[in-house]
């Protein structure tokens, strides 16, 4: 709260290349850290991503069983056949 900006010491952002009194290794784990950060917020996205992805595969799958039920629920054509046997057994 004391210093300029309005940000707390804590939150602060390190520069590790320009920060004085860090070592190698010190400079060689934060680098780690970062990269460790930014895998796990990309594995974050891409599983987001692959539920919606798998969802709407999913709903569209669905949606073509349920529209092929309802279609040949609605043919008629073997009835016709049906019927049309009949009328001829019954001519001969």
């Amino acid at each position: 709260p004391g210093e300029p900006g309005g940000e707390a010491a804590f939150a602060r952002r390190i520069d590790p290349e320009r920060e004085p009194g860090l070592s190698p290794e010190q400079r060689r784990l934060m680098a780690e850290v970062e990269r460790a950060q930014r895998h796990r917020a990309l594995q974050r996205r891409l599983r987001g991503r692959n539920t919606l992805l798998a969802l709407g595969i999913g709903a569209v799958a669905l949606g073509i069983y349920g529209y092929t039920f309802y279609s040949v629920s609605q043919e008629r054509f073997l009835d016709e056949l049906e019927q049309e046997a009949e009328a001829a057994r019954a001519r001969a």
